[in-house]
């Protein structure tokens, strides 16, 4: 499993970038074309640097490496099967700690949905929802990480039996989803940062979407938001907590909200 291979060509990278003297965030995500690995930190490095670099990624056989998401070398396209589609990533991209955790978050969210026929979804990253959500429904997805939303529109248009997804690049802390805008769906899936969507959350307390479904990896944050929702006149109507951070305090959550 590439995974495994994650610390060794972790330790590796950071003896290579040893002489910045510098704090260094890695980055490795286990993926179907093998490791992908980004490095932020290092600073500015010289040619005799990146070659350095190349070569770490080539003897670790890493799918690609980047520098603050610029290529240093790559084998093949790092790739990600969600649902029936394959995700071209984008480096440094959000995803669930565990694929075991994310096959549960969706399996969750998707129960909770039901059969709702057009969904928002919101803080969509990649679309390790929305893609499975197209599965059965049309998806307007939104997410202000314009690289994000590039790999979720290739997904789609590459991947045959899915309903239409229409994928925008917005930051929904500035500009949420108004009521007026949510008046065509009939389900709605958010599922934030820590920070939690304060703003977004008002305007779907004031909304008439039948089934809402809240994910959140910040118990605080999520009662916040549920609270805004519940005055709004929304029912909790059922929670699941999904534990995939081993010897950690943090847990992620999965909400069904109905009005």
């Amino acid at each position: 499993m590439s995974w495994l291979r994650a610390l060794p060509a972790a330790w590796a990278i950071a003896e290579t970038l040893k002489p910045t003297g510098k704090p260094l965030d890695i980055q490795a995500t286990a993926t179907d074309s093998g490791l992908d690995i980004d490095v932020r930190g290092s600073g500015a490095l010289n040619a005799a640097g990146r070659t350095a670099l190349a070569r770490v990624a080539e003897s670790h056989k890493l799918a690609r490496l980047t520098r603050h998401g610029e290529l240093v070398a790559q084998r093949a396209t790092p790739l990600l099967r969600v649902g029936r589609a394959q995700v071209p990533l984008p480096p440094g991209a959000f995803l669930q700690a565990t694929t075991e955790g994310e096959e549960t978050l969706a399996s969750l969210a998707l129960g909770f949905i039901g059969k709702a026929k057009h969904i928002a979804d919101l803080f969509c990253g990649v679309g390790t929802f929305a893609l499975r959500l197209a599965e059965s429904a049309r998806v307007s997805a939104a997410d202000s990480d314009a690289e994000a939303i590039k790999a979720l529109q290739r997904a789609s248009a590459t991947t045959s039996g899915l309903k239409p997804i229409e994928a925008e690049t917005r930051d929904l802390f500035r500009r949420p989803f108004v009521t007026s805008e949510l008046k065509r769906f009939d389900g709605l899936l958010f599922d934030p940062p820590r920070q939690g969507a304060e703003a977004q959350a008002r305007e779907i307390a004031k909304s008439k979407v039948p089934v809402v479904v809240a994910v959140s990896c910040d118990a605080a944050t999520f009662a916040r938001d549920a609270k805004i929702l519940i005055e709004g006149g929304y029912k909790l109507d059922g929670v699941t907590p999904v534990d995939q951070f081993r010897y950690s305090y943090h847990v992620e959550i999965v909400a069904k909200f109905a009005k």
